[in-house]
C-alpha cells in the first residue's frame, strides 16, 4: 500500500542523503522507513527489494555527472566528464564501488555511457579502444575518488599540518632519509594536494591520444 506523501523519486533521494551520511552497508528498507516516517512494507509499494533501491540511487548518482560536452575536441570533454565525476562521488562515496556493479543499469547511466562512447569513437578511437579508454578513465577516476574519501588532508594548509606535526616526526633522517627529504621539500613548496588530480588526469588522457586512429 502506497504512503500519503511518498513517491519512488522522494523514496531513492532519502535513500541517497541516508547513504551520504551512514554509508551504503547499513542501508537497509527498514531503516530507511523509520528516516521517512513510513511503514517498511509500504516502501515495496516503490522499490521492490533493495537491489532495486540500490539500481535507482545509483542512477541518481549517473544523473549528477556532467556529460562530455559536444563542440570540443575529446579531451577537453572527458576532462570535464571526468572532474564532474570526481566531484560527484566526493559527494556519494558510497557509490564509488557500485557504479558499474548493477545489471540492470537505470536511464541516467546508459545516456552517460552513450554519450562517453559517442565522444571517443567520434573522437576517432575504434571500439576497442574507446572500451580501454573508458576503462582506464573510469579505473583512474574512481581510484582516485576511493583514494582522496580516505586522506585526512585536501587543502594545502591541511597537509602541512599532518606532515610537519605528525609525519616529519615519524621520519628520522637516518632511518628514512628520501621520506624525510621528500616531507620537507613539500613543505617547503608549500604542496598542494587538490592538483594531484589534474596532473594524473593529464598523463592518462596524454597516453590515449596516440591511440586514435583518426
Amino acid at each position: 500500500m502506497a504512503s500519503e506523501g511518498l513517491s519512488r523519486e522522494l523514496v531513492v533521494e532519502a535513500a541517497v542523503r541516508l547513504a551520504d551520511r551512514e554509508g551504503v552497508e547499513g542501508l537497509s528498507m527498514r531503516r530507511l522507513a523509520t528516516a521517512l516516517g513510513a511503514g517498511a512494507m509500504s516502501l515495496y509499494h516503490y522499490v521492490a527489494s533493495r537491489d532495486q533501491l540500490l539500481d535507482a540511487m545509483v542512477d541518481v548518482v549517473f544523473a549528477e555527472i556532467e556529460l562530455p560536452p559536444e563542440g570540443t575536441d575529446w579531451q577537453a570533454a572527458m576532462r570535464r566528464r571526468s572532474e564532474s565525476a570526481r566531484d560527484v562521488l566526493a559527494r556519494h562515496p558510497w557509490s564509488i564501488g557500485l557504479l558499474d556493479s548493477r545489471t540492470a543499469p537505470g536511464p541516467a547511466h546508459l545516456r552517460h555511457r552513450e554519450a562517453v562512447t559517442a565522444c571517443l569513437r567520434r573522437a576517432g578511437f575504434s571500439v576497442v579502444m574507446a572500451t580501454h579508454a573508458q576503462w582506464m578513465l573510469d579505473g583512474y577516476v574512481y581510484g582516485f575518488a576511493l583514494q582522496s574519501s580516505s586522506l585526512p588532508f585536501d587543502t594545502p594548509d591541511e597537509f602541512a599540518d599532518v606532515t610537519g606535526e605528525v609525519l616529519l616526526p615519524r621520519l628520522p633522517e637516518a632511518e628514512y632519509p628520501y621520506l624525510n627529504e621528500s616531507a620537507i621539500a613539500l613543505l617547503a613548496a608549500d604542496y598542494d594536494p587538490s592538483q594531484e588530480f589534474t596532473f594524473g588526469l593529464d598523463l592518462v588522457l596524454a597516453a590515449l591520444e596516440p591511440l586514435r586512429t583518426t
